[in-house]
């Protein structure tokens, strides 16, 4: 999950200057088309098929990646009905850190109209860091349902778990230190156009860069 504050905020745009300031871009938008290719593959090679598989994205970014990653198992699948197999899971009030930060936006958890009972939940995430927000997940789907089994893809692995959990499938394992942030940009969540500074186009991006001395992150 993203090692950015549990309650997202807007990623700073990426100009010359932040280069020098120590922004760096890890995985561009190709590289990112492509891990979700991958992992769409292993999805369907591990199932046996995709026609039991839900995608739960976790907001925010997890669910624009859910939504990517339906319409790649229906070009594996001919047939396969995309909005059949996507949801978001909103796990706000799940997590153990709310008595740290009381004051949070609840999003909605929107299942498919067949509900998770007896499939194979996939959670979608874009970073993947202390797993607690993963264990929070847990949580909200033994609230909606009992699933087949349950399994966890990441777009990027960051490391430093402090509960037992790993993810399934993975777009890119990127070591890092706790001094450092890693940040995903996507074009459904951070664009289409970045107004607030260049007015350039956003693009697909996953970027690391060192971490304020006087930030409040939370692990997630």
């Amino acid at each position: 999950m993203s090692s950015g504050p549990a309650v997202p905020s807007s990623v700073p745009p990426v100009t010359p200057e932040d280069t020098s300031a120590g922004v760096t871009t890890v995985l561009g938008e190709t590289e990112i088309a492509r891990a979700l290719t991958r992992i769409a593959h292993e999805i369907v090679e591990r199932n046996k098929g995709a026609h039991d598989v839900v995608l739960l994205g976790i907001p925010t970014r997890g669910v624009p990646l859910a939504v990517r990653l339906a319409e790649r198992l229906a070009t594996i699948e001919p047939g396969l009905d995309t909005a059949s197999i996507v949801g978001e899971l909103d796990v706000t009030m799940y997590r153990d850190d709310l008595h740290k930060h009381p004051v949070r936006t609840i999003g909605a958890t929107r299942l498919p109209a067949s509900g998770i009972d007896g499939k194979v939940v996939v959670l979608v995430d874009d970073v993947l860091f202390s797993g607690r927000t993963i264990r929070a997940a847990l949580d909200a789907i033994s609230d909606v349902g009992r699933p087949r089994a349950v399994q966890l893809a990441a777009l990027v692995d960051r490391g430093h778990r402090e509960l037992p959990i790993r993810p399934d499938y993975v777009g890119k394992n990127l070591p890092t230190s706790l001094s450092e942030r890693v940040s995903v940009r996507l074009v459904e969540t951070d664009g289409p156009v970045d107004g607030a500074a260049t007015g350039e186009p956003v693009v697909d991006a996953v970027l690391i860069s060192q971490r304020p001395t006087t930030s409040s992150e939370g692990t997630r």
